[in-house]
C-alpha cells in the first residue's frame, strides 16, 4: 500500500490555484475535466515532488472543482494538509506579503497554520528541525483557527 493523494473540493477554481500554486508554490502536475460529470480533477505537488508526482511516484493534492456552486463546510473537507518548508520564517513572510492570514504563526520556528480560500486547514514544518525563535512570528499571536 501506498499514499497517492489528498482530495479537497474547492467552491472557486481560479481562488484555489492562485493560492496553492502562486502563493503556497505547489505546481500543477495534470488536469482533467469531465463535461459529463460537470466536474474537474486538478493534481498538485510540491516543486520537489513534481517529477516525481507525474511518474506516480510521490503524493499529491488533488483539487476536485465541481461545476455547479455547491457550499462546503468542515464535515465535506480534510483536517489539514502538511508540508515541509525549507525556511518556515521565509514562506510565511511571502503568504503573508501575498495576502494570506497567517493563523498559527511559527513562534517556535518550526510549525504555523494558514487556510486556503476554502477554509482548509494547511500545516507548514520547518525541515530539518526548529529554527532560533525570531521577530515578528516570536511575539505575534494567533489569528482566527487553525
Amino acid at each position: 500500500m501506498r499514499y497517492l493523494h489528498t482530495m479537497v473540493r474547492v467552491k472557486d477554481l481560479e481562488a484555489s490555484l492562485d493560492f496553492y500554486c502562486n502563493k503556497l508554490g505547489l505546481l500543477q502536475t495534470r488536469r482533467m475535466d469531465y463535461e459529463e460529470g460537470r466536474f474537474s480533477l486538478i493534481y498538485l505537488a510540491a516543486p520537489t515532488d513534481k517529477e516525481r508526482a507525474v511518474a506516480s511516484e510521490s503524493p499529491e493534492l488533488e483539487l476536485t472543482y465541481n461545476w455547479d456552486p455547491e457550499d462546503y463546510d468542515g464535515g465535506r473537507n480534510f483536517g489539514h494538509l502538511a508540508y515541509e518548508v525549507d525556511d518556515i520564517y521565509a514562506a510565511c513572510q511571502k503568504l503573508l506579503d501575498g495576502g494570506v492570514t497567517i493563523n498559527r504563526p511559527p513562534r517556535d520556528g518550526w510549525m504555523a497554520f494558514i487556510r486556503s480560500p476554502d477554509n482548509i486547514s494547511i500545516e507548514l514544518l520547518q525541515k530539518g528541525g526548529r529554527l532560533e525563535p525570531a521577530e515578528p512570528w516570536a511575539s505575534m499571536e494567533n489569528s482566527g483557527t487553525w
